[in-house]
């Protein structure tokens, strides 16, 4: 429906063609249901020689814009009209090109598609047809090549619809020869072990920073004579905590094959690799080959990360490797400026590592800018060294196991442990995607896909191995259970990749939704946004006096609407995932700044921060809170 009115199409055949008789029953019916949404006018020529000749040989259809319309030859043909005209078709009222009976149909199912309260209609997964039957004939209906949380929820979500369903999964040993268990990269060497070690490192920041300060000390200490304590001195050993993270990974890799059979999911530890659309190859650790057949195929592979570009780069180790090191890491070079890096550095450094971090350019690209700094600026107060614009350029062994590194600048240092991330690329070389004929990008080996179908039909691809997904495991993860319920339910729903919410889990911690700051204005103009923010100390840091120099911050972006439509909310300080969530639902839904504020907030907390905004930047005035 336009802004004007209702649509109006228009039907044009002949009563003896059962297409078209089907076609305007149906439209009939719908513009008797929906009086103010739809119009139709019907076009009967009597017989196919008269609609053939009106059509082709006095070419009506030559007034279409559209290739397939100046070359459409059958009963019926529909087109939508710029205004309700009756009596003969007019070519100057043309407005689209519809097409037949099925693109009619087509149109009709979404016309019909529930709105939600703003009147968007619901979003239709258009996919290419696979081929799929149920009566295939191959060994299994759906094959998941890749053991992460997203092949492993795509593959319980197909099996909970009746498709019989194998998941392989091996794990290529990284450089060094570190390997681990089935849950991908996410459980074993990512945000799991990621986030136990950033919670210990902070667990031990706020024991020195602020225990002392509300009266907690150890045993036998007293207060001195201005009735205040010392500060607690603590340790973090290295292996204690690198044993019990594993010890728990360990636990987790067990469950996920206890599920996969529970969900009964054929769990095949090995190697897959495409010989034909229908078949992969597969290799046991012992070398032994087999083959299995499929109807469908997952790829959900992941990345790897990306290897240094310099003399003497097998000497350094990836976030692969650092959750595995036998030994204390000591002093440390992270190299990149990504969040992966910038969360290693974080950790190691609250862990009272000496560490430096080496960036090419600028920090957690793709994050907001100002957030990013501020990070950055926190990191550096507390014992990070940021060596910037520079790279590496030779890694060379001294002292025995210790590290000499160049830099591009033409300085040196030595390190124990230098960590290389610089960034990921699909796990996708050896899959044999050259023999099916899938697409992927050359630079980072994604592949390309729409509605998470690959340029081969029956072969699919969901979280870090497809191109334009966010690298993010609940995205993966959610991707696979729409997609399996596209392909074994009824659902035509897709991924919605909008508006997802996301933590970078440094000392600082910061978490997003929505346009950054920076494309908001790229999109809108700097002219065609309002940011509101603040400036605080949250309260859990109020007693310290080591703190008083680390404010939170808070912003949200709003375009110049009437009602000031909410772009993104980014907030920077502790606890930042748990802060963020909830937002996420609100932006999805379409949040207005009215809305936000008019939310009570649960006092006294950071979130409350959010929907209490009220100064902005523009104004010009200062952005740090006070009071209650």
């Amino acid at each position: 429906m336009t802004a004007s009115g209702p649509r109006v199409l228009h039907v044009a055949g002949h009563a003896s063609c059962g297409f078209y008789s089907r076609i305007t029953s149906c439209l009939g019916s719908l513009s008797l249901l929906f009086p103010s949404r739809l119009k139709v006018v019907e076009h009967d020529f009597g017989d196919r020689t008269k609609f053939r000749q009106w059509l082709v040989d006095d070419g009506f259809r030559n007034n279409f814009q559209d290739t397939t319309g100046k070359e459409h030859v059958a009963c019926p043909i529909v087109w939508i009209s710029k205004s309700l005209k009756e009596g003969d078709p007019d070519p100057a009222d043309i407005e689209k090109y519809l097409g037949g009976y099925d693109a009619t149909l087509d149109w009709c199912r979404d016309f019909t598609q529930p709105s939600d309260v703003n009147g968007h209609r619901s979003p239709v997964a258009d996919m290419v047809d696979d081929g799929h039957t149920k009566d295939h004939g191959y060994e299994y209906d759906l094959v998941v090549i890749g053991g992460g949380s997203g092949g492993m929820a795509a593959a319980k979500e197909a099996a909970s619809l009746g498709a019989k369903v194998a998941l392989c999964d091996f794990v290529k040993p990284s450089p060094k020869g570190t390997s681990w268990g089935l849950g991908g990269t996410c459980v074993n060497v990512g945000c799991i072990p990621k986030k136990l070690y950033h919670i210990g490192s902070t667990l031990r920041e706020t024991i020195q920073a602020d225990s002392n300060f509300f009266g907690i000390a150890s045993v036998g200490t007293e207060p001195d004579e201005m009735g205040q304590l010392p500060l607690m001195e603590t340790d973090m050993k290295w292996n204690v905590a690198k044993e019990n993270i594993q010890n728990y990974i360990r636990s987790l890799n067990f469950k996920y094959r206890v599920r996969l059979r529970e969900k009964s999911v054929q769990y095949l530890n090995k190697l897959a690799t495409f010989k034909d659309a229908h078949t992969v190859e597969l290799v046991d650790k012992k070398g032994r080959t087999s083959e299995i057949t499929s109807s469908r195929f997952l790829v959900a592979t992941g990345g790897r990360p990306t290897p240094l570009d310099c003399e003497g780069a097998d000497l350094a180790i990836s976030s692969d490797d650092i959750f595995f090191l036998d030994k204390d890491p000591g002093k440390v070079l992270c190299v990149g400026a990504s969040y992966i890096s910038l969360e290693c550095a974080g950790f190691l450094a609250g862990m009272s590592k000496d560490v430096t971090v080496a960036v090419r350019s600028i920090l957690l690209r793709g994050f907001d800018r100002e957030c990013s700094d501020r990070i950055g600026d926190y990191m550096k107060e507390h014992g990070v060294t940021f060596k910037m614009k520079v790279t590496p350029s030779k890694l060379e062994k001294v002292d025995g196991d210790r590290i000499q590194v160049t830099f591009s600048d033409g300085s040196v240092d030595t390190y124990d442990t230098v960590l290389g991330a610089v960034g990921r690329t699909a796990d996708t070389a050896k899959l044999g995607l050259e023999n099916v004929n899938v697409e992927t990008n050359p630079k980072n080996r994604k592949i390309k896909a729409k509605f998470e179908q690959s340029t081969c039909p029956n072969i699919y691809a969901i979280g870090d191995v497809m191109e334009g997904c966010p690298e993010l495991t609940p995205v993966a993860i959610q991707a696979g259970i729409c997609l399996s319920r596209r392909l074994f339910g009824a659902s035509k729903e897709p991924m919605d990749y909008v508006n997802v919410c996301t933590t970078v889990f440094t000392p600082l911690e910061y978490a997003c939704v929505g346009l950054s700051e920076d494309d908001a204005i790229a999109k809108y103009g700097e002219d065609g946004i309002e940011v509101y923010h603040s400036e605080f100390l949250p309260l859990e840091w109020s007693l310290s006096q080591n703190r008083h120099g680390s404010n939170a911050y808070a912003k949200v972006i709003v375009d110049k609407s009437p009602q000031e439509n909410v772009l993104g909310i980014h907030y920077v300080g502790p606890n930042a995932g748990e802060v963020m969530q909830g937002y996420g639902v609100s932006m999805k839904k379409g949040l207005t700044y009215k809305e936000l504020t008019e939310t009570v907030g649960i006092h006294p907390t950071s979130s409350e921060e959010i929907v209490t905004l009220s100064i902005t930047k523009s104004s010009g005035e200062d952005a740090a809170a006070g009071g209650c």
